[in-house]
């Protein structure tokens, strides 16, 4: 199941969460080709992409991993790795990476905006974007692999929301063969779910074996999340969210 959208009204419009969407989207088109050229989307990734090897240096110069057909990334120690816990935060591996995501920042990211306005809500994507970074890079400092894509800081977005929006109701596409679906679910049972696959896929990782994500890096995920639960509520704006969308579900039951 996909979450398509939310019933979730806001008060202000989210531009901070337009100006991230088309952030990420320009990043993908301009700097990483659209995923058209594979010799300027490996050196993106290798280039900006997060080297937990490299962050830490533990991983040794010249270690080459596969970037493709014919390329590879090699670790090296040039100043701009020290960027990169920001700059891997707006770039993608594929299509589906970047769609994913957007669409996950889209139903989620607008109401955490209105909940802290924009200046606050930049530093907290930001703040649990480097917190997913530093919980990938503490579960595997050696790492010569990149890692990119906004799902850490969007992880920590939807932790943020769990907290504030429990209650609230998320459209979920369910697509079975030929039958499909839309039904709303409440957004406790759709982000609680989504963290326990997350930790599921950590499971082997956490007790020193390999990752059973399939490349995903999901300490990353509950990096972020669990950095979004801690900070939300310092960073949202009294009165607290959920009274606000609490009178807002009261006014749509009167007659």
């Amino acid at each position: 199941m996909i979450p398509i959208s939310d019933e979730n009204p806001t008060l202000h419009t989210p531009f901070v969460t337009y100006a991230i969407l088309l952030a990420i989207g320009a990043t993908w088109i301009f700097f990483q080709g659209a995923g058209m050229d594979p010799n300027a989307l490996a050196a993106s990734v290798c280039n900006l992409g997060l080297v937990a090897g490299e962050i830490t240096g533990l991983a040794e110069v010249g270690t080459a991993v596969p970037a493709g057909r014919g390329l590879v990334c090699v670790v090296d120690r040039e100043p701009i790795n020290a960027l990169t816990p920001i700059t891997s935060m707006f770039l993608h591996g594929g299509w589906a990476h970047l769609l994913g995501n957007m669409l996950f920042f889209w139903v989620f990211g607008n109401n955490i905006e209105d909940a802290m306005g924009p200046i606050r809500f930049v530093a907290f994507y930001l703040i649990c974007g480097l917190a997913a970074a530093a919980a990938q890079i503490a579960i595997d400092p050696f790492s010569p692999v990149p890692m990119v894509g906004a799902s850490g800081a969007i992880s920590g977005v939807m932790g943020g929301y769990l907290l504030l929006y429990p209650r609230a109701r998320v459209n979920m596409l369910f697509i079975f063969v030929i039958i499909i679906r839309i039904i709303p679910l409440p957004a406790w049972l759709v982000l609680l779910w989504w963290f326990a696959l997350q930790l599921l896929g950590a499971a082997p990782i956490l007790a020193g074996g390999p990752s059973a994500a399939g490349g995903v890096a999901v300490m990353a995920h509950v990096g972020g999340f669990v950095a979004g639960l801690l900070l939300v509520r310092r960073f949202a704006r009294r009165p607290w969210p959920p009274t606000r969308h609490g009178r807002f579900r009261r006014r749509g039951r009167r007659p």
